[in-house]
């Protein structure tokens, strides 16, 4: 099994007639399955993709688009999944950047064929989800396609090429291998304990690499649900109706889950197991989760794009034990890393740094991306003598937990002093009436940067910026107080709920 595709075709052997995806319209054994995906690939061979070319995917999650994913693994071709929520333009640095020869298009975003950018792709586009008897359509071809043999891949080919979230500046393409995938399924699944008869949710959008967990429960032969658009009410309906038992979401997504008010009309008893990431949730958010799903095991997972995506996870074992011994700390760490990942915390010049010291977050492992697309001063920069360093500070405890406290390019240095935001959010989080918090570092002509906290009330509580001081006072150093508050009615944030400071700092500098 050195291949998703044979990964697939093993799968499919031992759980032939076991569901593998489920929607509103289908219900599809993994022979099934299968079979469509062979199809797929025959489409893709019939458009004129070699085995190593690059096809676009501008669509939200549907059983398409992983027939198309896996389509591309069984025919050696690679997709390249496009953030739904750019602009024409910055959808077209990505397929230019990729060298993308072929764009596939749900039907609900097909207006985007007319805008100029995306022009260069107008006349060798499929569109998705479409109606019947469209000759262009994805239905169409697939019908008439002859199944495809499966492509004699290796390991490290390329697999699929996912783009950063951007949340530091242009997002950069990461082509990820067959090995690189595969790798972090199986170091991760003895943490999450997948099952056969679990039926896995994809709330994460499919161009994000979070969705990649999926692959553990294509793996063990469990089956797939995808959720098209996220909302509250949505996402509800969702796991009652499919009795959903697992599922990744970021905490954004759970937080306003837990608040819709009609959150105990729903059924989610079969629901049993939940990762959240993209960005810590803050302690009395897990204990008001636990205590909304007595059933359900909480995971936090650690990852980037470069990493297939997990570095660390924070079992259920160690939230129940924080939980119950009251050692909260312990849950704002990011777990251990995952057996085969060698994290070290590191300096500026690669030293590796005593117990309990900030340095950057730094690892290796077969999960981890060997470079960027076209970036060979940010490979030389990132990827240097087998270590990928991250741009996260952290630190490590005696026991080998990590602990993340910002991003290098997120910590404020004022007066002299190196000030760590999440540090200083955390305290903020635990304000009543503070629904979400971001801190940034703005220039200041006395101390070079000074902190501004940009704070999202909770509904119908009215804060006052004196009320934010007076409770930072005594949690947290005087200098790393926020003297300066702004607040809105909500903070930007990509796909994945992660809050966007580079963002806030255009708007606020």
């Amino acid at each position: 099994m050195s291949t998703l595709a044979e990964m697939l075709r093993s799968t499919t052997l031992q759980h032939r007639n076991r569901l593998a995806v489920l929607d509103d319209e289908r219900r599809l054994s993994y022979a099934d399955f299968l079979n469509r995906v062979q199809r797929a690939a025959g489409v893709l061979r019939g458009l004129g993709l070699a085995p190593g070319a690059r096809f676009g995917v501008i669509a939200p999650n549907t059983p398409q688009n992983a027939e198309l994913f896996y389509g591309g693994y069984w025919s050696g071709t690679v997709p390249v999944p496009v953030n739904i929520r750019l602009a024409p333009l910055e959808m077209r640095d990505v397929l230019q950047d990729a060298g993308v020869e072929c764009l596939f298009v749900d039907s609900a975003f097909q207006g985007l064929l007319e805008e100029e950018a995306l022009s260069p792709w107008r006349g060798n586009s499929v569109l998705t989800r479409t109606l019947k008897g469209k000759e262009r359509s994805y239905e169409a071809l697939s019908a008439c396609a002859e199944p495809l043999p499966i492509h004699p891949g290796r390991p490290d080919d390329e697999a699929i090429v996912l783009y950063t979230g951007g949340t530091t500046g242009r997002s950069k393409g990461v082509p990820l291998t067959h090995r690189n995938i595969l790798s972090d399924a199986l170091q991760c699944a003895p943490a999450f304990g997948p099952r056969k008869d679990d039926i896995y949710l994809h709330a994460a959008p499919m161009f994000h690499s979070a969705d990649l967990l999926g692959t553990i429960w294509y793996l063990f032969g469990g089956a797939h649900a995808y959720m098209p658009a996220f909302s509250p009410a949505g996402l509800l309906e969702t796991l009652d109706r499919l009795k959903i038992t697992f599922t990744m979401l970021p905490p954004t997504m759970i937080i306003m889950a837990l608040q819709a008010p009609d959150f105990s009309a729903y059924d989610l008893s079969n629901l049993r197991g939940m990762i959240y990431g993209a960005s810590p949730m803050a302690v009395e958010w897990i204990r008001r989760t636990t205590k909304a799903l007595p059933g359900v095991e909480l995971y936090q997972g650690y990852g980037l794009t470069e990493t297939s995506p997990l570095l660390s996870i924070l079992t259920w074992e160690a939230h129940r034990e924080g939980l119950e011994t009251g050692d909260y700390e312990r849950l704002a760490s990011c777990g251990r890393p995952i057996t085969g990942v060698d994290l070290r915390i590191v300096d500026e010049a690669g030293r590796e740094v005593a117990t309990g010291e900030a340095g950057e977050v730094s690892a290796q492992g077969p999960n981890i991306t060997k470079g960027y697309l076209n970036r060979d001063d940010e490979n030389r920069r990132t990827f240097r003598q087998g270590w990928f360093h991250t741009g996260d500070v952290g630190r490590k405890d005696e026991e080998g937990f990590v602990y993340l406290l910002d991003r290098k390019k997120d910590m404020v240095v004022s007066g002299g002093e190196n000030i760590y935001t999440s540090e200083v959010e955390a305290v903020l989080y635990r304000c009543g009436g503070v629904h979400e918090a971001a801190v940034i570092g703005i220039p200041d002509e006395t101390f070079g940067e000074t902190l501004l906290a940009v704070i999202v009330p909770a509904e119908g509580i009215h804060l006052t910026p004196e009320e934010i001081i007076a409770h930072c006072r005594g949690k947290i150093g005087g200098y790393k107080i926020p003297r300066r508050i702004q607040f809105v009615e909500a903070l930007p944030k990509n796909a994945l709920g992660k809050v966007l400071k580079t963002e806030l700092r255009r708007r606020y500098a």
